[in-house]
């Protein structure tokens, strides 16, 4: 009985002095950040993590997010980056951005590898001003995770945005608002279709007062790709 209990102490320092740590305090406007990962290399960490997240102001522990494979890479100081999102290259463990266009900073937490190509995927939280807390939002969750990687913001538009793609040839871009009490909505998309070889074909979708607008043309390959 007493070796049990030793035995299990020991394994849960070790798993302790094994974890990884990393404060970021530029990576949000709100918020401090520390970083447990459990693995690390001199590049790259992964495995199962906990982000805390410390209020500016106070300095106090608002939450702590749990994932099940925070894995990123080191850059050149060998500290995590934040908020870049780079299709088919970087992208960061933690983006901090006004998702659902409220007003108030919500935050994405890289988890795992099961986004289309097995590129990285995200859990989305949306900040509760009434619960003070962020909330796991399933539908941006299952658009972080269903696409190339995380989905681009643009604030202006108050437009989500987000890239699909089947081998070498076809893409999709599609574009989505984000409605009170009914979630997201779909009003755009850019698919373009270079299967054939030596012509592209591109269509695009957008949704005007009420209805779809379709729009296909047709063009050269190393035309049009020149001008892309």
């Amino acid at each position: 009985m007493k070796y049990t209990l030793l035995l299990s102490i020991f394994i849960s320092w070790n798993f302790c002095y094994a974890q990884h740590q990393f404060e970021l305090k530029n990576a949000s406007k709100n918020y401090d950040v520390k970083i447990n990962v459990e693995n690390c290399d001199d590049s790259e960490c992964k495995g199962k993590a906990t982000v805390e997240l410390f209020k500016k102001s106070t300095s106090k522990n608002l939450q702590t997010l749990v994932s099940d494979n925070l894995n990123f890479y080191l850059d050149k100081d060998q500290k995590p980056t934040a908020n870049i999102i780079q299709i088919y290259n970087e992208q960061s463990p933690l983006i901090f951005d006004d998702f659902n266009f409220d007003g108030t900073e919500d935050v994405a937490m890289r988890n795992g590898n099961v986004s289309g190509h097995s590129g990285p995927s995200y859990d989305v939280y949306v900040f509760n001003s009434a619960k003070k807390q962020f909330v796991l939002n399933d539908e941006l969750t299952a658009l972080a995770h269903g696409n190339l990687g995380m989905f681009n913001t643009d604030s202006e538009r108050k437009r989500l945005i987000t890239y699909s793609q089947s081998g070498c040839c076809w893409h999709l871009t599609t574009e989505y608002t984000v409605l009170p009490q009914r979630g997201l909505f779909k009003v755009y998309e850019l698919e373009e279709d270079a299967r054939g070889g030596e012509k592209v074909i591109v269509t695009r979708k957008e949704f005007i007062d009420d209805k779809w607008i379709t729009n296909t043309k047709i063009y050269p390959i190393n035309e049009y790709y020149k001008e892309n």
